[in-house]
Formats: C-alpha cells, structure tokens, sequence
C-alpha cells in the first residue's frame, strides 16, 4: 500500500523512480527520498527494534537525531551497520536489512525481554550474573557477548576508497539553515576566506518547510538568492553532505563529507575527513524537536511533529491517514495545519496549556480542526503500529477521559539548541526558563591559549526560535566572526522576515502531569537504548545522583544518539527526583562526533601498501638488487640479511659476521636518527635530555648517551656529536628518530619554551654507511680524498669533515660491533654512488655488506644494549649496568628524581648478566629464569629474564644478555631457562661482555 499524496514532494524527482530492497522485499521511491521517507511512502512503519526490550520501532525524526531507524547498508564489501534511514540519501539498487531481531523483523524471540522488563530494571547487569562464579564464563558471559552491540560487524574488505583533506579558513560556519547562510554571507563581504559546511543535500535547514517571507517574498526564494551570491564569491567555499564532526582547541575543526553516499558509482573516494585550521568558528546547527514522554510514546506511528510534516512538505509521505497532534507550544499547530491542507485528518489537537495557543491555533481552527486545550495522552494504543490514542487531563493521574482512533501521532515538547561542537572545545551553557532549554553562554566561550574566544553560535543554536531573529543573529555572528578574524565587516541591514507570532510554551516533562507507579504503560525518554521514566527515577532512588552517574546507570543518551532527543527530558525528570531545579541537576559531557562517521574516514588513505608509509634508504634499490631479506624498523625496511643461492638467513648472518671480523663488512645505517639541536642553550636542554654531561663535550667529540623519561625509564640510547659551540647533532636508534624529536619539541615548546634551542630532524638528509673490520680503515684510504682517517688524527669518539673520494663526508669514529668501525654520513643524494664506490674499493679485501642481524649479533657479542630488547619500558640505567653514563654533576636530568624512589633505588632489582649454555644451545626467545620453589597458581617462581639471545659465529656457542636477581654479583652460578615445551635448558652466569673485553679492537 502506498501513502504518498498527490501534494507536496519539494525535494522530489517524480520523473525518476528508484528501486530498493528492504529486509529482500523490492520497493519504489523516487529520486530526492530519504530511506526512511521510500519506507514510510510504502506503509513500512516498523523500521527496526530496540536494543533492549526488542520494542517495535519506528521512524520518529527526519534527521540526524533519528534514534530507531538504523539499518544495515549495502552487502559483501560495501556493508556497513548503523546508518540512519532519515539521512541515508535514496539510490537505485539500495540494499538495507533492519538491525536488532532474529529470526526476523515482524517476529523476533527477543521481545520476550519486554515482558520480562520487571526483571531487567536500570542497573540489573550491576546487580546480576555475580554466583555462582563459573556460570559467568560458562553460561552468562557468551549470552551477553550475543546480545551486545548494534547491527553486524562488516566481515568483508571495504571495497570503497576513502581520503584526508586539509584546508584553511578565516571562517568557518557550521550549519546552512538560514542563519548559517546569513552569517557566511556577512563574512564574506567582510573579506573573509569562508567555508560554509551543510549536513544534509538541501539549504536552508527547517525554513522552507516552515514557511515565512524575507523582504517580502517566500523564505525560500531568500535561500536560492542567498546560495547564488555565495557561490559568486571567489572566496567562499560551499559544502554540502557535510557535516562538522567536532570542533577542538585553537580553531581545529573536523568536517566528515560523504562524497558518494547517494550515488555509489560515482568514481571517487566515499567520505572525505576534512581537518580545517580556522581562525573563528560559527556553529549554526540549529535546534532539534523534543518528544514527549506519555504512555505507549515509543509505537511506530509517533513522531515528532516537525517531523511528520518534513516527510509531508519535503517528500509527499503521510504518515497515517489521521493523527492526534499532542504539543506544549504553537509549533505543532504548523503540522496539523499542513496535514489538513494535504487532504488528511487532524481528528484533535492536544494542547497541554490551559490557555491553549496564539494565532495558529486560531488558524487551525478555521479549518475545522479541534482543539483541547489542558489535555494529554493517557495512553496509545496499538503494538506494531499506533491504533488509537486515550486523552486525559494534563493536570491529573491519566484518567482517561476519551478514546480516538488514530494511525499517527505528532509529538511536539520544544526545542533545544544544537549546542553539542559549542561545547566540544568547552563553551559553557546556561539555562533558559522560557524555552526551557539550555543555550549557549556567550560570556562564557571556548578560548585559545591566549583567552581568545574562537566560536561563536548563530540562530536557533544560540536560542532564537523565530525567523526574524534567527536572521539577526546570523547577521551578527558572521560579522563578529569576520572581525575576530582580522576584517573590517562593512555595516549591512539584516533581511527582514515575518513569521507568525506565537503564544509561550509550557515546560513539560510527562503527560500526564501525575502519572506515576501507576502508570498503565511504559513512558520512554531513550529510545535507543530503552531508557524509560522509571529507570531515571530508580537510578535517582539509589543513590546516582550526578547526572553521569544516572547517564551510566541507565544508558541514558549513550550509543549512537548521544542524547539528542532524550538529553533535556532525562535531566529533567532527573531533577524532578531529586527536588531541585534543572541548572543545578546540569547536563552531561558533549563528545565528539556529533555523530558517528566512518572508520574508512578515519584511517583515510592509510591501508594496503600505505596503511603507513614505507621508508627506504638511498641504497635502498641496490639492497632489492643484490636479494636483501627485509624486516621491518619502525617505518624502515632494513635488510636482515643478504643470502646467497639457496643459503638459509642463519648461514647467511654467520657468513657476514665472519667476513666482518675478520676482514670488512658495510652496514646501511642511513636509518639511524639524525637530529640536530643548535642555540645558546642547546647544551644546558641536552644536558637535561641525557643522563650524562652533554654540554661539556668539545668540538670535534662524540658521547654515548643515555635518555630517559620521566618516570626514569630508559627510552632510548645514541652517540651525540658536537659540531660548534652552540651545534650538537643527536644519534638516536631507528625507531626512535620522530618520536625523540616529537619528544625534544614537547619540552621546548611546553616547559623550557624560553631556552634558545632550535631542533631539526635531518634523518632522510644524510646516508650514513658503517665500515666495519680490521681492514676497513684502508678501504677508506684507497677512495683517496683529503681527509685523514688514521688513528692519531681520527681517534675512536671523534669525528670530522672532509673529502673521502669525491664525496663531501663527515666521519664518525664509532663502533657498535667492537671492530675498528667508521660511520660516515654524505649527502642522501650521493648514498648510493658512495656505497658503490666503496664497494669497490674494498673489492681486494672481500668486502660484504651485512644487516641487521649480524649487527644485532655482533653488539651482543660485544655486550652492547639495544632499546628495545635490553628495555621494555620498566628497565632503569642502573639494571643495565650504566651507572657510569648517569653523570654525578649535575643537578637534574630527565628522570633523576622518579630514579631515587625507594622501588627504583632498590637493590633487590634485576640486572644484567651474560649467559653461556653449558650444552653450547642458544637460549629460546622470551625464557624466564626460574627459582626454586612455586607461586599460588603451581607455576614455578620466576627470578630473571632473557633479553638478547642469539648464536655466536665468533664464538661458536650460544650466548645470552638477560636480567636476574643481583645478576653481577652471581658470576659462575648456574641458572635454569624455561622452554616452551616445559623443559629447561642450563646456563653459567658470565660477564655480558663475550667479546674483546678491553676493546682493543676498536681503537686501533
């Protein structure tokens, strides 16, 4: 059956039909519908049920507050759960299924919760499933975990592509009803560099479908004029289908646009996250309809008033072919008005006010509408869909005074303010006793570091609910916005508009007013999540006195709604349990976003092959050539080594360390972090960064040092070079480079922001190539070039510039293998001609690139710690032996004083040791070392941990670094690794240096 009149339809193409599927029944609309406005046109009132009770639901807004009508969209790839039918643009071969029921819609065995509703109250998952303990795991648990959550997880690739945009704006106006065009027009004469975001696919906002004239003509001719100039203004950017997804410190707003939504074969990303720097804001959204709570408010067929006569204006849908209009202020006359002038029946109207409405309800009795002023609904009747509805006195307990069959009915209880991104950022709000509503404080606005107030509401958002003093407001939002910005707003009159006068509305939380335990039938405030009168008092009864508590208790506003509809009646019925007035109950946090956006959004382009970006070295190319095994380092791609033919990665590591050793072997250490730190006060800020004396090194000098964070623990380790007096360049591990730099910055800017230190991170600037081996001092010497490299005039720790070959290189005499090793940095653009030319060069001696591995095994060889393996974020200096890297001098460093706790200084600690196995077997990754005796749980008792362990080619054995209970003063004990498969393997405790003790090697 179909409900669509042969009137209204604005939004309409007529000419072009439309085909969808709904739960796999194929229905009609027609090009400009909604999803839920094709629904409603084909007598689908039931949409979906609720979470809780399994409730039939329907339809109860035409907009982003819609709480019922979810739905899962699309199929395979393009499946997506959670999308609201009210803003879910009608396309040809649309698929959706309705969310929360099995086996199906019309019967779904989980309505059996709502007639167990007596013991399912507010709270009763705090106070149930507690005994016996396994029937939690057992029976409870896999219960809950199947009944938890809205619509079904995708289970297939998104086959939609989506992307990130960053943008630019003196303003930016959130909203393009009326007052959001007014206010991007008066900042765009000003000069401004505007953007004006709209949600939805139409201007205007609610103005056309509610009529008035500006200048004398049809609202609606204002908008298309108004759109016009924008769009002819070379500096003002429209947007539609988009919507302003949060608003954060210091002018940071998200804008989610769906870019193909209503039309999917489009060649084009879906959504498009915008992130938008502004200098002001404008937040134009608007105000949103509120319910009325009464018996039965929750049967498919009740709607908001405003609603009901969008879907009659906007797209020609009836609702039913009589409704009962239930109200507390004039608005709701509007909808009986246009329902009677389409042909339907209006059989009454209940106005809750004794004295009843101003001049619309004048005019809705000229047409022959009844009116019942003082009156309410006791009750609706009907399950699937409303059948009729029992009127009583407002004033009463819900007697029922009357019974009138009906199919429909408009709710109408005022409006409130979108106030949601005024208060993201921390606009305050106030009460507003004649609308009963709360409303931003303009003297109490989000601000900038510097007190700067940075968002400004216009109209309805900023309380105004009439046409001319929406425009007003817009007006002069939009020019103090563009002054604000640094514009000289030229003086412009506001347009003036007429709009019917209306008569002051009533505050009203229940209908009717005495209703109470007595209540016949369920009285809803969310529904959503199933939250009832009931529930809010209960929660109050118990003891939830903060409204946040009572949100948690209840459910009250959380999930998907975020409390659009059920905010301002939950507080009130709140405060009406406790004996105190609405300000003082105040309301709960606004959370962005101001509704859900995609997760494809979110990520953007980050997935596949970019999900995060792969950084390559500039020698890179030759790695991939000569058959490099990559892992992955941090963003790098190292190689772990370099097989040959059919040698297994093993064979491979030890033929490279073997070569090293004994003659020479290149490492790529081009991914090892370079951050320069220069200024006056560049050694006092490292000297606060490093556990040892940085400002004492001399030019020419480098220094192993050691970074801790505050809380004492070791984050990172790297050698610091002094360049000049002021110039320091900082090695830090690969993958450390960007976030000890974000970490150098947070300090400067944050705490130490009037030290003269700069800081720049030059990783990608430089190659940097290791020569390492007894012989790698004459490789070098054979590329020719000015610079001396002997040990009298480059001693190990130093450094220094000059010509190696043709190649502009600096020298670094450091070694993190234990051999005669130089690190040199050239320029990225000449890496891979330098390390040809080396290669080369070393030709005579057999040169070998190694990789990681090998360099792993070696530094352990050596006894060297590496971040990462050696720590895990609890590991201190001190457990690794470096008490000789803390210097004693100074005052402070980063850490010290979390290093002097009692925990911290404790001598009972692990620390590092050595270990051999005495079958010569390497020690399996991740071992503990256990102790005699058992915990409580039979598992024996633990005393260490491996840290490092890795077969020694230089050695012929397997050795280990680790942390054990007073590790060095144990040298010679034999300790017990467990194994996976529970066995144990023995090891002797030796000194962690396995390699070349006195370093000899590395200084010659």
């Amino acid at each position: 059956m179909s409900t669509r009149l042969t009137t209204g339809g604005r939004l309409l193409n007529k000419a072009k039909q439309v085909t969808f599927s709904f739960n796999g029944k194929q229905f009609t609309g027609f090009e400009g519908d909604t999803l839920a406005s094709a629904l409603l046109a084909n007598d689908q009132m039931m949409m979906g049920r609720s979470f809780k009770y399994h409730r039939p639901r329907g339809v109860v807004a035409s907009g982003a507050e819609e709480p019922n009508a979810l739905m899962n969209m699309g199929k395979d790839g393009k499946f997506e759960p959670n999308q609201r039918a009210t803003t879910t643009e009608l396309f040809d071969g649309l698929t959706c299924t309705s969310q929360n029921h099995w086996p199906s819609l019309e019967f779904d065995i989980g309505v059996a919760n709502n007639y167990a509703a007596r013991f399912l109250p507010a709270g009763f998952y705090y106070k149930t499933f507690m005994a016996p303990a396994a029937a939690w795991k057992h029976v409870f648990e896999p219960i809950v975990r199947q009944s938890a959550g809205l619509g079904k997880a995708p289970k297939d690739r998104d086959a939609d592509r989506y992307e990130h945009f960053y943008a630019f704006f003196d303003v930016v106006v959130v909203g393009g009803g009326i007052a959001g065009l007014q206010a991007a027009k008066a900042a765009g004469q000003a000069g401004a560099k505007v953007l004006l975001m709209e949600q939805t696919a139409h201007w205007g906002g609610r103005a056309p479908v509610d009529g008035g004239t500006v200048e004398g003509a049809p609202v609606a001719d204002f908008i298309e004029a108004t759109v016009a100039e924008l769009t002819a203004m070379e500096d003002v950017t429209l947007r539609n289908r988009m919507m302003g997804a949060g608003v954060y410190d210091h002018g940071y707003v998200l804008g989610y646009e769906r870019l193909t939504d209503h039309a999917p074969l489009l060649d084009g990303p879906r959504h498009r996250l915008w992130r938008i720097r502004a200098k002001q804001i404008v937040t134009a959204t608007g105000a949103i309809e509120r319910p009325l709570s009464f018996a039965g408010n929750d049967i498919p067929g009740v709607m908001l008033a405003a609603a009901l006569r969008d879907y009659v204006e906007n797209f020609g849908v009836s609702a039913g072919d009589r409704t009962v209009v239930v109200t507390n202020n004039d608005d709701a006359y509007r909808t009986a008005i246009a329902l009677k002038k389409a042909g339907l029946d209006v059989p009454v109207i209940l106005d809750a006010r004794a004295s009843g409405g101003g001049a619309l309800m004048e005019e809705a009795k000229s047409l022959g509408i009844r009116v019942d002023v003082g009156k309410a609904i006791a009750k609706v009747k009907g399950g699937k869909r409303v059948t009729g509805v029992e009127i009583c006195s407002q004033a009463g307990e819900g007697a029922a005074l009357e019974e009138i069959k009906c199919d429909a009915v408009a709710m109408s209880g005022g409006w409130s303010p979108v106030v949601h991104l005024w208060s993201h950022c921390g606009g305050k709000l106030i009460w507003d006793d004649a609308q009963a509503h709360f409303r931003p404080d303009p003297e109490r606005a989000p601000t900038s570091h510097d007190g700067r107030a940075f968002v400004v509401t216009a109209g309805s958002a900023s309380g105004p609910l009439h046409l001319n003093a929406v425009l007003a407001d817009g007006q002069s939002a939009g020019a103090a916005a563009a002054k604000a910005a640094g514009f000289d707003a030229p003086s412009q009159d506001t347009p003036k508009a007429e709009a019917t006068e209306e008569a002051p509305m009533q505050p009203l939380w229940l209908m009717p007013q005495g209703a109470g335990p007595k209540l016949r039938m369920k009285a809803w405030l969310d529904y959503q999540n199933d939250v009832k009168v009931s529930d809010v008092r209960l929660a109050a009864q118990e003891g939830y006195e903060s409204v946040e508590h009572t949100k948690r208790y209840t459910t009250l506003g959380m999930a998907t709604d975020q409390g659009k509809l059920s905010n301002i009646n939950g507080l009130a019925v709140l405060s009406d349990a406790l004996n105190q007035p609405i300000p003082a109950t105040g309301t709960t946090t606004f959370r962005p976003p101001y509704t859900p956006i995609s997760m494809g959004a979110i990520a953007g382009e980050a997935r596949d092959d970019v999900f995060q970006p792969v950084r390559r070295t500039p020698i890179h190319d030759w790695h991939e050539e000569n058959g490099a095994f990559f892992e992955p380092v941090g963003q790098w791609r190292r190689p772990y080594c370099f097989p040959r033919g059919e040698e297994s990665h093993a064979d491979a590591v030890t033929r490279e360390i073997n070569q090293t050793r004994k003659s020479v072997g290149l490492l790529d250490a081009s991914t090892l972090g370079k951050i320069i730190v220069k200024g006056a006060d560049a050694g006092k800020f490292l000297d606060m960064l490093y556990t040892n004396m940085m400002s004492t090194l001399k030019v020419g000098k480098c220094r192993y040092g050691l970074m801790c964070n505050e809380n004492g623990f070791l984050m990172d380790d790297g050698v610091v070079a002094r360049i000049d007096e002021d110039t320091f360049l900082c090695h830090t591990t690969t993958g450390g480079a960007e976030r000890i730099h974000g970490w150098m910055e947070d300090w400067l800017q944050c705490e130490w922001w009037d030290w003269n230190v700069y800081t720049a991170n030059v990783t990608e600037q430089y190659a940097q190539i290791a020569v390492v081996g007894p012989n790698a001092r004459k490789v070098i010497e054979k590329l020719g070039g000015e610079m001396d490299v002997s040990k009298e005039a480059l001693a190990f720790m130093s450094w220094k510039d000059g010509k190696i070959g043709d190649f502009e290189a600096r020298a670094y005499r450091i070694s993190f293998s234990g051999e005669l090793s130089y690190e040199i940095a050239v320029p990225a653009s000449q890496g891979r001609a330098f390390w040809d030319a080396l290669l080369e060069a070393g030709e005579e001696f057999g040169i070998m690139p190694y990789g990681t591995e090998g360099l792993h095994v070696m530094r352990a060889e050596k006894g060297f710690i590496m971040i990462g393996d050696e720590t895990d974020g609890t590991v201190i200096p001190q457990d690794l032996n470096l008490q000789w890297a803390i210097s004693k001098k100074k005052e402070d460093f980063l850490g010290k004083r979390a290093q002097l706790r009692d925990h911290m200084a404790s001598p009972e600690r692990w620390k590092l040791a050595g270990f051999e196995t005495l079958d010569g077997s390497v020690i399996p990754d991740g071992s503990y070392i256990v102790a005699n005796g058992t915990n409580a749980n039979g598992q024996r008792n633990v005393q260490g941990r491996v840290t490092s362990t890795y077969y020694s080619p230089t050695l012929d054995r397997g050795i280990a670094m680790g942390l054990l209970h007073h590790g060095p003063d144990r040298m010679g004990e034999v300790v017990e690794f467990n194994k996976v498969d529970g066995s144990t393997v023995k090891a002797k405790v030796v000194d962690p240096v396995f390699y070349d003790k006195d370093g000899e090697k590395q200084n010659v």
